[in-house]
């Protein structure tokens, strides 16, 4: 989420509407990074293994 908080901070949008779109669009993108999505979970600390 961090990635996307940066991608998103140097941006001006106009409306509410393309801000909407701008963040879907990133949000789509995240499965295609995997790293991306390890260090989001490695940040919560939870234990993903089972038992």
């Amino acid at each position: 989420m961090v990635a996307l908080k940066r991608s998103l901070a140097n941006l001006t949008k106009h409306n509410l509407d393309q801000l909407t779109a701008l963040v879907k669009t990133r949000l789509k993108r995240m499965p295609y990074r995997p790293g991306l999505t390890m260090g989001l979970v490695a940040k919560t600390g939870l234990n993903l293994q089972p038992t």
